[in-house]
C-alpha cells in the first residue's frame, strides 16, 4: 500500500513539473511545425502529392484487388477447394459487375454450445 502511495504521489509531483517546463517546450515545438507547415513551399508540395494520390487511386485500387484475388485462388488451392476463376477487374469490363461471393465452407465438425445443468430445471 506504502508503494502505491508513494507512486502516484511521484506522478502528481513528476506531472506538475513537467507541465510547467514541458509546455512552454510544446508551445515552441508547435509554432514551429506550424510556421513550417504554413509556408507556401510546403503547401505546394502537400497540393501535388494530394492531385497525385487522386489520379492514382483506381489504378492502385485495380491492381491490389486483381492480385487478392490471386492469391486467394492459390489459398483455395493450397487448401484443396476448387481453385476459384480470376474475374477481370472492375472497371475493364463495363458491361459485367465482379462481385465477390463468399463460398460456404464444408464443416467436418458440428459447433454445439455447452449445456448448462440447470437448463433442464
Amino acid at each position: 500500500m506504502r508503494g502505491k502511495v508513494l507512486f502516484a504521489l511521484g506522478l502528481g509531483v513528476g506531472y506538475i513539473f513537467g507541465t510547467r517546463a514541458g509546455r512552454a517546450r510544446y508551445n515552441q515545438i508547435k509554432s514551429a511545425a506550424l510556421k513550417v507547415w504554413n509556408d507556401p513551399r510546403v503547401q505546394e508540395q502537400v497540393s501535388v502529392a494530394t492531385e497525385f494520390v487522386k489520379d492514382k487511386a483506381p489504378e492502385v485500387a485495380d491492381f491490389v484487388t486483381a492480385n487478392a484475388r490471386k492469391v486467394a485462388a492459390k489459398v483455395d488451392e493450397a487448401r484443396g477447394n476448387k481453385p476459384a476463376t480470376a474475374k477481370p477487374a472492375a472497371g475493364k469490363s463495363p458491361s459485367t459487375k465482379t462481385t465477390a461471393t463468399p463460398k460456404p465452407k464444408a464443416s467436418t465438425k458440428t459447433a454445439t454450445a455447452p449445456k448448462s445443468e440447470s437448463a433442464g430445471k
